[in-house]
């Protein structure tokens, strides 16, 4: 039996489907006050909307990566799509939270949708359109981001919270046709048939389940408190005992000596520390653009609006990603992550000194999107250049959770600087706003050094 051949139609099919990503993601940061409000539960306890669909997707993200280096791709992309599926009419049918809390949870397989879209793409598209493909469906999520805190902002605020996910509902449902209609079907003949590595992904995934608690919950729990150190410690004793499984077992979940090649460690510690960056930005953007004008830096959008302040960012990392393939013939994918990570240290201290205005605030998420656009079409295809196809699924995948960890840690760091400078009437004050966008700054920072270093240790061992 001949293997199908994709025609033009396969990246724009994988593009569609990484969107719901970005569809899904939209459900979480801008309805917590609805949600709360809807099924009458504290507003930290309404986060956990957030929290638990981070937990699944950090958790099943690895396992999703290395199973799409397996033979069946097409039929794992549509068993998630489907999980997501239920879960997000569930979430639209809850009548109470503990019901909801269920379909974010089965939303939150969502994350491992673009590793698996990128797998599929390297598999399938011609060499020459792989490195192009791959940069496009890495930056999906940011692109899409400002489709959907947009269109969710405008459902929830004209109809109901509901509604926002039956459009996430009716996505993904479309996307599941198109994948069926362009994915080429079959098994994969040339992908190796190997053991799973259950232990492996059993032991990550209470590691990462540990690790996330702690940092989701420590601002409620207290740092120092049994609940969160305990969290931590768990973390700490089970993923070091995952490092030593991974290195020992013949077919481990994820090749921790493949990653030790220079491109993708560079790639992996970008991936962490902007993604913590990134979110920090994001999260305070938000806060300001909501927060009444009596703060001293609010800009009192409604719901209703208060997406479209995602907009430029999203703008701003779809035009990254096309002059990133225009580049990538021209310039080293080394050298793309230093020139993100100037851009999004440039927004971070535009937003440092200039942040009580709209229009300051939309030049400044359009600027970071331009960073994280050309940061994450770059990392792919650093670790695709040295990563064997038939592991290049768990590799993205370990920096897509790597991703997400930071932006946990982003999430944590600034509700914990703004959880300690509330004004009376409380809201964030101004100080607690600028202390938070300083130490994004510091981070971008940090991040730029770090890379430009690297880059001058690799072009003097080159001489």
């Amino acid at each position: 039996m001949s293997e199908p051949e994709p025609g033009g139609r396969l990246l724009p099919a994988l593009i569609y489907a990484a969107l719901s990503t970005a569809i899904v993601s939209s459900l979480g940061m801008l309805l917590v006050p609805t949600i709360s409000s809807e099924f009458h539960v504290a507003i930290s306890a309404a986060q956990w909307m957030l929290t638990i669909n981070l937990l699944v997707g950090a958790i099943v993200t690895p396992v999703m990566g290395r199973l799409s280096d397996g033979p069946h791709k097409k039929r794992l992309l549509l068993g998630a799509l489907t999980i997501i599926l239920v879960g997000s009419v569930i979430a639209a049918l809850a009548t109470n939270f503990a019901v909801f809390l269920i379909g974010r949870a089965l939303q939150g397989l969502s994350y491992g949708i673009v590793p698996m879209t990128i797998a599929l793409a390297r598999r399938y598209l011609p060499a020459e359109k792989s490195t192009r493909g791959i940069a496009s469906l890495s930056v999906t999520v940011s692109t899409g981001m400002g489709i959907g805190y947009p269109l969710t902002g405008l459902i929830a605020g004209s109809l109901d919270y509901q509604f926002a996910f039956w459009f996430a509902a009716l996505f993904v449902a479309t996307a599941m046709v198109v994948v069926i209609v362009a994915v080429p079907s079959g098994p994969d003949t040339q992908a190796p048939r190997v053991r799973f590595d259950v232990p492996g992904a059993t032991v990550l995934a209470f590691g990462l389940a540990a690790l996330l608690l702690g940092v989701s919950e420590g601002e409620i729990w207290g740092w120092a408190t049994l609940p969160t150190l305990s969290c931590f410690a768990v973390a700490i004793i089970l993923l070091t005992i995952w490092v030593l499984l991974e290195l020992r077992v013949k077919y481990p979940l994820i090749n921790l000596r493949v990653l030790r090649s220079p491109d993708a460690l560079v790639a992996n510690l970008t991936a962490i520390t902007l993604g913590t960056v990134m979110y920090m930005v994001l999260s305070i953007g938000s806060i300001i653009a909501q927060a009444p004008s009596e703060t001293g830096y609010g800009v009192a959008l409604p719901v209703f609006w208060a997406g479209f302040v995602m907009l430029p960012f999203s703008v701003g990392s779809f035009l990254a990603n096309r002059l990133v393939r225009h580049l990538t013939k021209r310039i080293r994918m080394t050298t793309l992550l230093p020139l993100g990570a100037t851009l999004v240290t440039a927004s971070s201290l535009l937003l440092l000194f200039a942040h009580t205005q709209l229009w300051e605030i939309l030049v400044g998420m359009f600027v970071v999107g331009m960073g994280v656009g050309t940061t994450y079409a770059a990392m792919p295809a650093l670790i695709a250049r040295t990563v064997a196809t038939e592991e290049l699924g768990s590799a993205v995948s370990f920096n897509q959770v790597l991703r997400t960890v930071g932006g946990s840690f982003g999430s944590a760091i600034s509700g914990a600087v703004l959880a300690a400078h509330l004004g009376a009437d409380g809201h964030p004050s101004a100080n607690g706003i600028f202390l938070a966008l300083a130490i994004s700054a510091i981070g971008c920072v940090a991040v730029l050094i770090g890379l430009l270093a690297d880059r001058v240790r690799g072009a003097g061992a080159q001489r």
